[in-house]
């Protein structure tokens, strides 16, 4: 352990840590991903795949040991009894930053199918990771403003369409795919903003889900719905880097999406799509009021 070093000395180191275990294993997963574009052959795509995510299995691997290296985290984990990796699953969490993919990776990585989620389509320039999501076969999508889809309306068919053939590759082997619903990370003044009726969250939007739901309407049985506490108030990258965040707290809740959501029309059936969102807004209650009980009862 290297808790004992100075904040100013660990936080750096931990951050060198985490590139460098990015750079060693980015290097055969550029390499598997060259063979694989030098035979296109579909027998050889599966095989590709998979050697491309046991690649990255081991760089999440390599992250949780530098963690466990260099902070001492405590981690409550909880619900994880009977997951699959022979299983397709829908993950959807609270979003408060992007640590939260970190811990996601830490919680599921080995247990389940490799956690998959839709990128911006810009993302795809960041040095070295947006190829290794790239080669990874995450979603990548060009997200428009409220402001163009108000002057386009025609786009809201284009991304459902392109979710729809983004996720067929998904239908071919065991995926899991991370929905964030409330869309973006929690701050007050968006919670503010939009008058949300959450303690907690912001409101859930549903459409994303809804379009990967009718995409994989025949898979996806189970939604892995995971609740995500800090009790010291502490998520950013600095804030992990540098040990100030001493405790993640994580609850997993598996529940078995109702057979009369998949397969429905989202956009064009308004029954169907009530029925959606009140099924989600009956999950976001009970995780409001989860996140409450979990931050009265954490210590300090």
């Amino acid at each position: 352990m290297l808790a004992f070093l100075p904040v100013p000395i660990r936080g750096p180191l931990a951050f060198l840590l985490f590139v460098l275990n990015t750079l060693l294993w980015c290097a055969p997963l550029y390499g598997v991903l060259l063979l694989k574009l030098a035979i296109p052959r579909p027998g050889w795509h599966a095989f590709h795949a998979r050697l491309l995510v046991r690649i990255a299995e081991c760089w999440i691997d390599g992250n949780n040991a530098i963690l466990d290296l260099t902070h001492p985290i405590e981690w409550d984990v909880r619900g994880l009894e009977g997951l699959r990796r022979d299983a397709w699953y829908l993950v959807s969490s609270n979003h408060r930053s992007w640590v939260d993919i970190v811990v996601l990776q830490r919680v599921f990585n080995r247990r389940i199918p490799f956690l998959k989620f839709f990128i911006k389509q810009p993302l795809i320039w960041v040095p070295l990771l947006g190829g290794a999501w790239w080669a990874l076969d995450f979603p990548f999508m060009r997200r428009h403003s409220a402001a163009y889809l108000a002057q386009h309306p025609e786009a809201r068919d284009q991304d459902w369409e392109t979710t729809r053939r983004k996720c067929e590759r998904f239908r071919h082997a065991p995926t899991t795919i991370l929905n964030f619903l409330e869309g973006t990370r929690f701050r007050p003044d968006k919670h503010a903003r939009q008058q949300s009726p959450y303690r907690y969250l912001l409101r859930p939007k549903a459409g994303g889900l809804a379009s990967v739901l009718e995409a994989l309407s025949d898979r996806l049985r189970t939604l892995l719905d995971v609740t995500i506490v800090y009790p010291d108030g502490r998520s950013t990258f600095w804030d992990l880097f540098s040990g100030r965040i001493r405790r993640v707290i994580v609850q997993v809740r598996q529940l078995a999406i109702p057979a009369e959501l998949l397969g429905g029309d989202y956009r064009r059936d308004p029954e169907f799509r009530a029925a959606v969102q009140r099924w989600l807004g009956q999950v976001w209650t009970d995780k409001d009021a989860l996140i409450g009980r979990l931050a009265r009862a954490a210590p300090g």
